[in-house]
């Protein structure tokens, strides 16, 4: 057995050492420093010459539970604190002197090298007084031997009770196994008697058999006859002397088994009485056990921390160790101080020499330097007096120039004086012939000088008059085709009928005798959107604006919308419902329709209202039901049949996105047998990533056949073949298939950008183009705008500053800076529109001192969140203002108010935004994707005309491509005004109208058509 002495915790006054569930307890004296010991113990060999009995004894009685050990030391010790030891002792006869003996080793280090390390003060470590430190290292040295000492004696007695515990754990396992053999000779005789009973049991079922047979054999003997009386009587008497044996057979087994049994009980007895005194010794040892147990645990708990002290020890010779070293350092840093406090007043005194010499010097600089300024005048007066006299020569040979070229001028002057006079007289006859020429066609020539709603609202009277049976077909299509042309007759016929009723109405307009030819083409639109009455996004203006401009081109132009119950309609004029129902198959039965008419910007609309049991469109809202793919499946068809009952024979029919889509199966796998098989299919997707998909199944409710449709070919989605994509049946069965922007019609023939239907469109890339969307510049035009506070033009940017300041009254934005740029955001809070940029964006602007105005909500719920925490963080921010929500208005002024307009998005197929943006004088900042790629272009790249370039683009979806850009924007803002404006300017003068998107679409209709009447002639 042995032990090392561990460090002890050292601190001022006495220090407890106490251990957790224990009863030895350790009080101890705790100088400044200890002394490291080390004792060692060797255990000698035990002997065990106590008896069981004694150690039954010691068991049974109750051990006294303390016991007070004052150990001898020296002088010095005793004087400052004796050391209290309470160690329980299981029995004064188990210890004993002469059980134990021990050898201790006690090795101290030097005395005298520990007290010259004094002890460190670290509050007071540079100023030391070496006398007093050496003094307290010595009575600190003696404090740490006795406290060695102490410690010694106490791991002493300590390893005693651990011996002697050991000892006592022997004893009880040698009684314990004792006690065992003789309950394992107890339960073999128990055993023994078990079987002795079973044998007893075994004979006296033996018995009892032997008697049922006996009474068998009475009865057996008492039925026969008289004849058989000496057989009987002679078996009775051999019967009698086998009772007799049985009797005394049994009697003598009997009572041996019951002396056995009796003998058996009185031992069990005995050995239960030796069981419970075997119990009552067991528990005995076990609390034996438990006390040894205890005291190990006690024995660990001061071993552990014996060994922290003893850790604690050595950091404080090395603390020792390293004070002295200080002493030495702290005698050498002294000697430099005073060095360089002597080298510091030599220092002093130059500086204070060098100042004066510097002043001197800079006295006779400034002498120097208006010696040289008036030198260089001098010199500058020099060289303008040479300058002057050669810029005079050469003004003088200028002058003599420009007397040659005014003579020149002067007669080409008069040669073109002449030639211009000759002109017109040539000018004068020519007028003179057309007048007359005006006259003669003043009757055929179209009519101008009515608003286009004049001549929808025509168109759409005839309409109705054929729907409700009131005018034959051709009769309709006779009077539809001179509304078309704007004859001036239907005109006069139109005004003549003000005043008269219906049917005087449709008599005059049937006394019309001419049938002139069609000078257009016949275009129908079937689309969920228009705008202003029916706008979500981006197709709604495409709708509307695409509409006009090819009306304006001399093209008959209809739209088929579903009668919404949240359409706007205040902008809607002369709605009214027709006298008509149509009819149509969905889901196995027949439904009946209205038809409402009416005039949107101009343009005729049908509104179809079904008469559905699931009210598919009084939702509240256009998009994002459960069954929308039954909705507009349903609506598809019965605009094909409203054509087909109306009896319209268009030449084209351009229907849009995923939810008009079914349009172009429908047509020619039910509608084009039926008779309505004039037309050509257009079909536009403006968003690759809506496709609608749904279970096959579904197909079937508006009458296709899902089994023909279901194909690779055809509708079969190309990730799942369980599913139908509107989108591609409207890339397989149209005859023209476009997109928005021709960058956005090159990305999705990509695996990356086309959403599992590059395979499809590349497979019809005959057919398939992009066209750059255009803007309607009559509603977004700031010299009319009346949403503005002031109108202004390229010309006069005066009121645009006017509505930026207005724009910051009504948000309450800071106008203390009326330089300060102001950078606007118009969008849907989605992740393609790059949310995380616009985000960045918001504080990127702050940092570069600019202010920041965003409009816009999001249909997802965490990113609507995200952007109401950051609009609630700026919510009274003098530079910051977020508007969650969508506004007509204010989106108006934003584009008028803003200097920038930031673009981030992800993917764009067209966006407008950035058109809309120029259009108002706001400068794009865009990323190069889609449309954007296609309608702005760097005012840095070396590689685009100047003429178009009109913005600021980067390449990377990143915060680092936003920084860049916004960085240049801000910087030519700040330091070049001019080039500012003039580049405002250059873009309020671009055209993005739809003139020159509708010449495009023209020329795709017109090819088509073309195509379309040749293949019939063949």
């Amino acid at each position: 057995m042995s032990a090392k002495l561990s460090t002890f915790f050292v601190s001022e006054g006495i220090s407890g050492l106490t251990c957790k569930h224990s009863s030895v307890r350790f009080l101890v004296p705790v100088p400044h420093r200890l002394l490291p010991a080390s004792c060692k113990m060797r255990k000698r060999n035990l002997s065990s010459h106590h008896k069981t009995q004694q150690l039954k004894k010691a068991a049974h009685e109750r051990p006294p539970r303390t016991a007070d050990f004052q150990p001898n030391g020296d002088d010095e010790s005793e004087s400052e604190s004796a050391s209290i030891i309470n160690v329980p002792i299981l029995s004064q006869e188990i210890i004993s002197d002469d059980d134990v003996d021990t050898d201790i080793v006690v090795e101290h280090t030097n005395g005298k090298e520990l007290s010259d390390q004094p002890v460190p003060d670290e509050q007071k470590s540079m100023a030391i007084n070496m006398d007093g430190a050496e003094q307290l290292s010595g009575v600190q040295s003696e404090d740490l031997i006795g406290m060695i000492r102490y410690a010694e004696k106490n791991i002493l007695l300590l390893n005693q009770v651990r011996v002697r515990a050991l000892e006592d754990v022997e004893r009880t396992v040698t009684e314990k196994e004792a006690l065992q053999e003789e309950i394992n000779v107890l339960e073999m005789r128990l055993a023994e008697t078990d079987a002795r009973i079973k044998i007893a049991a075994q004979d006296k079922v033996r018995v009892e058999l032997l008697e049922d047979q006996l009474d068998k054999l009475r009865n057996e003997l008492t039925h026969r006859g008289v004849t058989e009386r000496n057989e009987l009587d002679m078996y009775n008497n051999h019967g009698k002397l086998l009772n007799q044996e049985a009797s005394v057979l049994h009697d003598n087994s009997f009572n041996s088994f019951s002396k056995e049994i009796s003998s058996l009980r009185e031992e069990n007895i005995y050995l239960k009485n030796d069981i419970e005194v075997l119990k009552a010794e067991l528990s005995d040892v076990k609390n034996t056990d438990e006390r040894v147990l205890i005291l190990e645990r006690e024995r660990t708990v001061l071993e552990s921390a014996l060994k922290d002290l003893e850790v604690k020890l050595s950091v404080s010779q090395e603390d020792v160790s390293k004070l002295s070293t200080m002493k030495v350092e702290y005698k050498d840093l002294w000697e430099k101080v005073e060095n360089l406090q002597a080298l510091l007043d030599k220092a002093t005194k130059q500086a204070d020499q060098a100042i004066i010499v510097l002043q001197q010097n800079q006295e006779l600089r400034k002498k120097v330097d208006k010696l040289e300024e008036s030198l260089e005048e001098a010199n500058v007066y020099k060289l303008s007096s040479e300058k002057m006299q050669q810029y005079y020569e050469l003004m003088q040979q200028k002058i003599k120039m420009l007397e040659d070229r005014l003579q020149r001028s002067d007669e080409e002057i008069n040669s073109y004086v002449q030639l211009y006079q000759e002109s017109v007289k040539e000018f004068q006859e020519t007028l003179n012939n057309l007048k007359e020429e005006s006259k003669k066609r003043a009757l055929g020539e179209p009519v101008d000088d009515m608003p286009r709603e004049f001549w929808s609202r025509l168109l759409l009277i005839i309409d109705g008059w054929l729907l409700e049976k009131k005018i034959s077909t051709d009769d309709a299509k006779f009077l539809r085709e001179m509304a078309w042309k704007r004859d001036r007759r239907i005109r006069d016929a139109f005004m003549a009928c003000k005043d008269k009723n219906e049917r005087e109405a449709i008599t005059t307009f049937l006394n019309l005798a001419s049938s002139p030819t069609c000078p257009g083409l016949y275009v129908i639109h079937i689309a969920a959107e228009m705008a202003p009455v029916a706008k979500v996004g981006g197709l709604g203006d495409v709708v509307t604006g695409l509409g006009k401009a090819l009306q304006n081109r001399g093209h008959l132009v209809e739209i088929v919308l579903p009668k919404y119950d949240c359409m706007q309609y205040d902008r809607i004029r002369d709605l009214r419902v027709l006298d008509v129902v149509v009819e149509s198959y969905f889901g196995g039965r027949l439904f009946k329709n209205k038809i409402w008419v009416g005039t949107v910007e101009g343009l005729p609309v049908y509104f179809i209202e079904p008469h559905h049991p699931d009210k598919f469109f009084w939702r509240g809202k256009f998009y994002g039901e459960q069954d929308d793919f039954k909705r507009f499946s349903f609506f598809s068809r019965v605009a094909l049949e409203f054509l087909l009952q109306a009896g319209k024979k268009p030449d084209i029919i351009h229907c849009h996105d995923w939810q008009t889509a079914f349009v172009a199966p429908l047509y020619w796998d039910l509608y084009a047998p039926k008779g309505l098989n004039s037309a050509r299919i257009c079909f536009t997707c403006h968003n690759f990533e809506y496709q609608g998909t749904a279970p096959a199944s579904e197909l079937a409710y508006c009458g296709l056949d899902v089994h023909q449709l279901n194909r690779p070919d055809r509708m079969q989605d190309n990730f799942a073949h369980d599913r139908v994509n509107p989108v591609k049946g409207g890339v397989v069965f149209s005859n023209i298939v476009t997109t928005v922007s021709p960058t956005y019609a090159q990305e999705v023939r990509t695996a990356e950008e086309g959403r599992g239907l590059h395979s499809t469109l590349n497979l019809h890339s005959k057919k398939f183009i992009g066209i750059l969307n255009g803007i309607d510049t009559d509603t977004w035009n700031p010299a009319t705008d009346t949403y503005l506070k002031i109108q202004y033009t390229a010309n006069d940017l005066q009121g645009k500053a006017e509505n930026k300041e207005a724009m910051r009254r009504h948000l309450g934005l800071s106008s203390a800076d009326v330089r300060k740029p102001l950078v606007g955001c118009i969008t849907r809070l989605v992740p393609q529109k790059g949310v995380h940029l616009i985000r960045h964006a918001i504080y990127r602007t702050l940092e570069l001192g600019g202010q920041f105005v965003l409009l816009g909500s999001s249909p997802v719920a965490h990113i609507q969140r995200e952007f109401e925490g950051i609009a609630n963080h700026f919510q009274n921010h003098a530079h910051i203002r977020l508007i969650l929500k969508y506004d007509e208005s204010l989106s108006h002024s934003i584009y008028a108010a803003s200097d920038m307009f930031i673009i981030p998005s992800i993917f764009e197929p067209c966006g407008l935004t950035q058109m809309i943006a120029m259009r108002y004088g706001s400068i794009p900042i865009a990323r190069k994707t889609g449309g954007l790629n296609d309608s702005v272009f760097d005012v840095d790249d070396n590689t685009i005309p100047l003429a178009f370039r009109n913005g600021f683009t980067f390449s990377t979806p990143d915060e680092e491509g936003v920084n860049n850009a916004l960085g240049r924007a801000f910087n030519l803002y700040s330091n070049n005004p001019e080039s500012w404006r003039q580049l405002v300017q250059k873009d309020m003068n671009m055209d993005f109208s739809w003139e020159s998107s509708s010449a495009h679409y023209e020329e795709l209709y017109l090819k088509s058509v073309a195509r379309a009447r040749a293949a019939s002639r063949i």
